[in-house]
């Protein structure tokens, strides 16, 4: 997955930006095709493992960039977008976010938003979203947002990049509830934070304990985040297997977290 990353706080123009890293994606696709190719239906997945290849799926962070403009997000996916979140880190036309404060002594405030949750505009876009064909993406939506999305879809929807707030209480991380970088409380600002391998797998075993061996893939943010990374790109994943399976997960288990979930999810929303 890749995602069409717009920090709002930076940007003059969302729609604009966001055109540029779409032109951008659609350049590196060309430049390794003999490698990579784009998904737009479950069948390009299937035609790539076939090929050899690798599967891209152009995705959106920052639900903004549309600019709150149906027209937009059918533009999008016209252009090959399959799965978005409504918000990032700031309040926009759809949706309001949980965040965090970063506070000037180096600590954090979580603050996760029970009360305002999706806007008007929210509920038409994710009503599209399924309609298209687009997979809808949770994390770093309000806890309200969150229960608006499940009261008000038919198919699945995904936390692309959230895990367990009782196990950390980072306000990305899903509640009990909502479980059908931010694994520990080692820090959560730059070079302090750390990402460490057992702490996966503690989030592992709680999440599929909770919520069963289906609810559970991988979303790296492999370039989202700083810190101490133990895992710090794609080719650390072996190290991961690993200790999940040191740890008493099955090698079926194992697939089905590495990508077998995530292949059923998009077979299921990109196939209408």
């Amino acid at each position: 997955c890749f995602a069409v990353y717009i920090n709002k706080e930076y940007s003059d123009n969302v729609l604009l930006d966001g055109m540029k890293l779409v032109d951008t994606f659609y350049n590196e696709m060309e430049k390794n095709k003999d490698i990579i190719s784009q998904v737009r239906c479950y069948a390009d997945i299937e035609e790539n493992m076939k090929a050899g290849k690798m599967s891209a799926i152009l995705t959106g962070e920052e639900g903004d960039i549309c600019a709150g403009s149906l027209e937009m997000l059918r533009n999008y996916y016209r252009l090959g977008l399959r799965m978005m979140t409504l918000t990032c880190n700031h309040e926009n036309e759809l949706a309001y976010p949980n965040y965090v404060v970063y506070n000037s002594d180096g600590s954090c405030t979580y603050n996760a938003d029970a009360s305002k949750g999706l806007k008007q505009k929210g509920f038409e876009f994710i009503a599209e979203m399924e309609r298209l064909g687009i997979v809808i993406d949770v994390s770093h939506l309000s806890d309200a947002g969150f229960w608006d999305v499940y009261n008000n879809t038919g198919k699945p929807f995904v936390a692309s990049h959230s895990n367990a707030r009782a196990m950390n209480p980072h306000v990305r991380n899903l509640t009990d509830d909502m479980i059908s970088a931010f694994l520990n409380e080692s820090g959560d600002v730059g070079n302090d934070a750390e990402s460490r391998i057992d702490d996966m797998v503690r989030h592992v075993k709680y999440i599929t304990n909770l919520g069963g061996m289906d609810v559970m893939a991988l979303g790296s943010d492999f370039d989202g985040i700083g810190g101490k990374l133990e895992l710090a790109d794609a080719s650390y994943l072996p190290r991961l297997h690993d200790a999940l399976i040191k740890a008493g997960f099955t090698e079926s288990d194992a697939e089905k977290i590495f990508y077998k979930n995530a292949l059923r999810v998009f077979k299921e929303c990109l196939d209408k």
